[in-house]
C-alpha cells in the first residue's frame, strides 16, 4: 500500500510558488520519498496539480503501479475533478499529464482539511511554502 500526500502553495496568485509530495509505503512513519519544487510565476492550482503529477511521476519510476494508491490533498478541486467530473477549465496541459499519469493505477483521491492537524499534511503543506520562499527570491 502506498500513500501520498500533496500540497501547493503560491505566494498571490499569480506570483511564486511552491509544491510538495510525501510518498509513504506501507503505513510507515517514515516518508519512503519526498519531492518538492518551485516557480517563480505560477497560480496555487498549478502548483496543487503539480505536487500530485509529480507524485505519481515517481511512482512510475520506482515501479509502484500495481500497488493500491491513495493520494491524500487539500485541493477540492483536483478531487471534485477526478471523482465526480468537475469540468477542466484551466491548466489543460496539466490534466493532461494527469491523465496520462493516472492511467494503469489505481488511485484513490482523497480531499483532506488544510491547516487541520494532519500530520503528513501539514508537512508538505511546509514544504510547499518553502518552495514558495524560495521561488519569490528568485525575481
Amino acid at each position: 500500500m502506498i500513500e501520498i500526500y500533496t500540497d501547493g502553495s503560491c505566494k498571490g496568485n499569480p506570483g511564486p510558488g511552491g509544491w510538495a509530495a510525501i510518498i509513504l509505503k506501507n503505513k510507515s512513519e517514515k516518508p519512503f520519498i519526498v519531492v518538492k519544487g518551485r516557480e517563480k510565476n505560477t497560480t496555487n492550482n498549478r502548483m496543487e496539480m503539480i505536487g500530485v503529477i509529480e507524485a505519481l511521476r515517481v511512482i512510475h519510476e520506482n515501479l509502484l503501479q500495481q500497488k493500491d494508491i491513495t493520494l491524500y490533498t487539500d485541493s477540492n478541486l483536483i478531487v471534485q475533478t477526478l471523482n465526480q467530473g468537475w469540468k477542466r477549465k484551466a491548466n489543460l496541459d496539466l490534466w493532461e499529464e494527469l491523465d496520462e499519469l493516472n492511467e494503469e493505477l489505481n488511485v484513490t483521491y482523497v480531499w483532506v482539511r488544510g491547516h487541520a492537524n494532519n500530520k503528513w499534511n501539514e508537512k508538505c503543506d511546509s514544504l510547499a511554502f518553502s518552495e514558495a520562499t524560495k521561488a519569490s527570491r528568485l525575481s
